[in-house]
């Protein structure tokens, strides 16, 4: 049987050799620092086999910290710390895009510089989960609201983090806008109250996205950006009544820009909300004029229907890579999986649950 998954795609001017993409998925090894490492290289390079690399989640100012011991890219140092990892991955034929994440209200104190409150949109508390802390485990803070005349200078650190992206040599930038960070939190009527230009209306609400975007396309190519938003996710106690009406305007303002991509949360392994029926990623080919790349709960199976019906361009994977960084082999060669690792190991700092899975061959032979 033909691999649609298999084939290669021309993803604007970049060749990728196949449509599986390595999803954004944080991993916790950049040290207190924050500052991408020999170990992050490695782990990358481990999974270079991918048509497409996102990198995980990378703060773009300290203000935007919010989980422990992931990469930063707001200081030269960061900046050039990086390059060992793109060039691990390049050295491989592979393209990697960097993704820019600010926390937002999922944030905590403990990350904050003098100890302020995270920010937010509105003044509006996570109370569905708590905050991994420097500390441990602790409920999550009621936010700090984003005066007016504050949020450009959110909207310009998007755009410094972009053009650091681009000095360390990174393919593209996803701008992420899923998941119940800040900006999923400005898109929501759930966790935006505002009564200025941000808030109220679909376009006010879209206009701190919009903003971002139209920052980061001075300094990339607009083939060069890709947008991510989850629809259908209740993570970070995320999820409004009208969801709906909500991303298909988003999605709809997004065809204007000529991006490289959107990446959806269209799957249900990631927790939904329950609200209505689940946007998948044939009706979003409806609405959106790009390339449309699923995410969350897919498997080879079901990555391949997406691809033969049209209705995705690519399909990203996350946990699969975590424990088999030979996953495209894998799939070529039809070879079992490993097992999935145990949560814990994922964000053990170390090497452990994190460059040390084999691949099928190594496995086969005991190596």
């Amino acid at each position: 049987m033909t691999s649609h998954l298999l084939n290669d795609f021309n993803l604007g001017n970049l060749s990728l050799k196949n449509r599986l993409v390595m999803a954004p998925m944080t991993r916790s090894r950049a040290g207190s620092e924050r500052m991408p490492n020999a170990l992050m290289a490695e782990y990358y390079a481990q999974r270079a086999g991918a048509g497409l690399i996102i990198s995980e989640g990378t703060t773009i100012s300290k203000q935007a910290n919010g989980w422990l011991h992931t990469p930063g890219i707001y200081t030269a140092e960061q900046t050039e710390a990086w390059k060992q990892v793109v060039n691990a991955v390049h050295a491989k034929g592979t393209p990697i895009f960097l993704q820019l994440w600010h926390t937002g209200r999922a944030s905590h104190s403990s990350f904050q510089e003098n100890n302020q409150l995270p920010v937010a949109p509105s003044v509006i508390r996570i109370e569905s989960s708590e905050a991994h802390t420097p500390d441990g485990k602790k409920p999550h803070e009621i936010p700090r609201a984003l005066e007016t005349e504050e949020v450009s200078s959110v909207v310009e650190d998007y755009r410094q983090a972009a053009a650091n992206a681009k000095k360390a040599g990174f393919d593209g930038v996803e701008i992420h806008g899923a998941n119940g960070y800040i900006i999923d939190e400005f898109l929501q009527s759930k966790t935006n109250h505002r009564n200025d230009k941000y808030g109220g209306s679909l376009e006010n609400r879209f206009r701190f996205l919009k903003e971002i975007i139209e920052s980061i396309l001075t300094v990339w190519d607009a083939g060069r950006v890709g947008v991510r938003l989850s629809p259908n996710g209740n993570y970070n106690d995320m999820g409004s009544p009208d969801y709906r009406e909500t991303f298909t305007y988003v999605i709809q303002q997004l065809n204007q820009y000529g991006l490289g991509y959107l990446h959806v949360m269209d799957g249900l392994g990631f927790g939904f909300h329950e609200l209505g029926e689940p946007m998948t990623i044939g009706e979003l080919r409806k609405i959106y004029n790009g390339t449309l790349i699923g995410n969350c709960g897919y498997d080879k199976e079901s990555a391949e229907k997406a691809i033969a019906a049209g209705d995705g361009d690519l399909i990203a994977f996350g946990r699969p890579f975590i424990s088999n960084p030979d996953l495209v082999e894998r799939f070529a060669n039809n070879w079992e999986l490993n097992p999935d690792p145990e949560p814990a190991i994922w964000y053990s700092f170390e090497a452990e649950g994190y460059t040390d899975f084999p691949t099928y061959q190594k496995s086969r032979v005991g190596v």
